[in-house]
């Protein structure tokens, strides 16, 4: 009886087992065929095809108009990786005019999901980018004998002029970052990377669409799906007009042939960016197309950094023309009036210390002093707002408020220029000087800062920006490159004046120094008999060569038109590059054109070339030379 007991007990374990397996396959089953959507994606991949169907990019313009970026098509050969068994590698290698081993290079990096973090092998993956329409015409030919490989027309960038390389930037495939932060991109894909094209990136792409269209059991295109139902229609990028002047570019360009700076032009009512230079520079044209990676590779070996946008990464001291900045600071917190006069015998002296400056009458009150550029002025400026105990506990207060006048004029911090990559500049504060010295600093120890040297840097565009708030008598409007935007207003930040903490008749003191620095001082050679033009030389001290030429100004006096910077590494005095270079630039903006005798003064200044070119170095028409141009069969 007991072992009747046993066997009916095992006789339930087994069936409770076989219940319980057959349970799990049902709910298995439920879950394939209800909740999950493997299958169907399955099912749907070899019924349906969806085709991505890109939309135009934004053109772009230049403020009156001209167009400098636009579309040309372009055509990508796309894999689907269960298609394309069994297709002849060698046959569609030679139509291609590629090698076998490039063929099983690029397979195995659409199929690894490091790189290609949104690979299927059921949906299109790109093969081969930009082929011509007559690389498209000659494969087109042969494709049905190529299962799994499809056409997909496309468009490409094209810059009309070899101008403003650096603003306008350029457009290439995406990477795994891009993909993994903007769910919109697929490998394969084209972003912008640099200047316009990569800061307003959503707005240019515009948005894509799609057709879903119907295959056959053999994957043969059979018609649209359900007759274009579930179809997207493409929007456009939007178009884009810059505030750049085609022209002053062209001219700015050309002037700063063979030399490493950079000039920054802006509108001072507006903050619109007129120009923006850096030299050495190339022309954009170089990057679209297939050669782009070797051109940008070559461009990115060159040691004169051609990549590297000098007008917003660039930081330099600023000279001589930081003086403005002073002279500005020191009259609103009462340590100067404009009567007020101070000694210079060649330069500041006290003690042991002398900072050095050229002969001039002395003593000086201040409009005189921003004429010649005096740095003992300056210098005494300083050393009485940082140890006046009066007005100020410690040296620290005085140091914080000097900080914060700074501030106050867009230095020390990114401006918020709407290109990629600015850089802040420095301004030094209290903080900064108690960890180098301790407690044992004054104004003496830092006099160096009051004409625009010791640790303080800014960058082009921020010396162009204060050209303009000095221009403005006080405030400032952040400099931007875009003007308009197809149907959309620019965001707020560059429409909203900033005040600096300056009260407009010290401004307006500062600028009639300036426009007698033009008259009879360090900058006659921007004077001219059609406009007043007010500027501030600077002469940059450079630890590691020549010194920097770098000029500041703008025109006319009244109801400005425009501001300046033009910064020459290593072209000695401010007057020898700076003042004739700016000069040119707004007698162009102004004018419209240059006079037959300033046509002769820019041809003379771009025929003059700084860069010494030694081993491997070139001048960057060489380099140029050397590349994949696009253009050229």
């Amino acid at each position: 009886m007991e072992g009747n007991y046993e066997l009916e007990k095992r006789k339930y374990v087994l069936g409770g087992v076989a219940f319980l397996i057959i349970i799990v396959y049902l709910l298995r089953l439920f879950s394939l065929q209800m909740l999950s959507e493997d299958y169907k994606h399955n099912a749907d991949s070899n019924a349906l095809l969806e085709r991505i169907q890109f939309p135009a990019r934004g053109a772009i313009t230049d403020r009156n108009g001209k167009l400098m970026v636009y579309n040309q098509p372009a055509y990508d050969i796309m894999v689907v990786m269960n298609e394309q068994v069994g297709v002849d590698t060698a046959d569609i290698c030679a139509s291609l005019g590629i090698t076998v081993e490039r063929y099983q290079r690029r397979m195995k990096e659409i199929k690894d999901k490091t790189r290609n973090p949104g690979y299927s092998p059921y949906t299109q993956q790109l093969f081969m980018n930009q082929l011509s329409a007559e690389e498209f015409s000659r494969f087109q030919e042969k494709l049905f004998r190529f299962p799994g490989f499809y056409i997909q027309k496309r468009s490409i960038r094209q810059y009309q002029y070899p101008y403003a390389a650096h603003i306008l930037g350029d457009v290439g495939e995406v990477g795994p970052s891009d993909i993994k932060a903007d769910e919109y991109y697929r490998s394969g894909d084209y972003i912008g990377k640099l200047g316009v094209e990569r800061s307003y990136e959503t707005l240019l792409r515009g948005e894509k669409g799609y057709e879903i269209l119907l295959r056959d059991a053999h994957g043969r295109i059979k018609g649209r799906y359900q007759g274009g139902k579930y179809d997207k229609m493409p929007i456009p990028g939007k178009n884009l007009k810059l505030s750049i002047d085609l022209d002053l570019q062209a001219l700015g360009e050309r002037l700063m042939e063979g030399k490493l700076g950079s000039i920054v032009a802006i509108e001072p009512s507006t903050g619109e960016v007129l120009c923006m230079v850096s030299s050495p520079t190339y022309d954009p044209r170089l990057m679209v197309g297939r050669q782009r990676g070797d051109n940008s590779l070559l461009l990115g070996r060159d040691p004169n950094k051609p990549l590297l946008n000098r007008a917003i990464m660039g930081q330099y001291p600023p000279g001589s023309t930081f003086k403005t900045s002073q002279a500005l600071t020191f009259l609103q917190e009462g340590i100067i009036t404009p009567s007020t006069s101070y000694p210079c015998s060649h330069g500041f002296h006290y003690g042991s210390l002398t900072v050095g400056c050229h002969g001039h009458g002395s003593p000086l009150p201040l409009i005189p002093a921003i004429a010649t550029s005096c740095n003992g002025y300056f210098c005494w400026g300083l050393y009485h707002m940082l140890g006046n105990r009066k007005k100020y506990e410690t040296v620290q207060d005085a140091m914080t408020t000097w900080k914060d006048y700074m501030v106050s004029m867009g230095f020390g911090y990114k401006l918020g220029v709407d290109l990629p990559s600015e850089a802040r500049g420095m301004i030094p504060n209290a903080q900064y000087y108690d960890k180098r010295y301790g407690n044992s600093w004054n104004g003496l120890t830092i006099i160096s800062i009051s004409i625009g040297q010791g640790e303080v840097n800014l960058t082009p565009l921020q010396i162009a920006n204060l050209g303009a708030t000095i221009a403005n008598r006080g405030f400032y409007i952040v400099p931007h490159i875009v003007k308009e935007i197809q149907d959309q207003e620019l965001d707020s930040i560059y429409r909203t004046r900033r005040n600096t903490m300056v009260k407009p008749e010290n401004y307006e003191l500062v600028a009639r120094g300036m426009r007698q620095a033009v008259l009879g001082g360090t900058c006659r050679a921007a004077n001219n008999g059609w406009y007043e033009v007010c500027g501030k030389t600077g002469t940059a001290q450079n630890p590691h060569g020549k010194d920097h030429s770098v000029f500041m100004g703008f025109a006319p006096m009244e109801n400005p038109q425009i501001a300046i910077c033009v910064y020459v590494e290593n072209g000695g005095w401010g007057a020898t590059y700076g003042v004739p270079i700016g000069a040119l630039m707004m007698e162009q903006f102004i004018r419209g054109h240059l006079s037959p005798e300033s046509e002769a003064r820019a041809q003379q200044m771009a025929s003059s070339h700084l860069i010494a070119y030694e081993g491997i170095k070139k001048p960057q028409n060489e380099i140029e030379e050397e590349m994949h141009n696009p253009l050229i069969p």
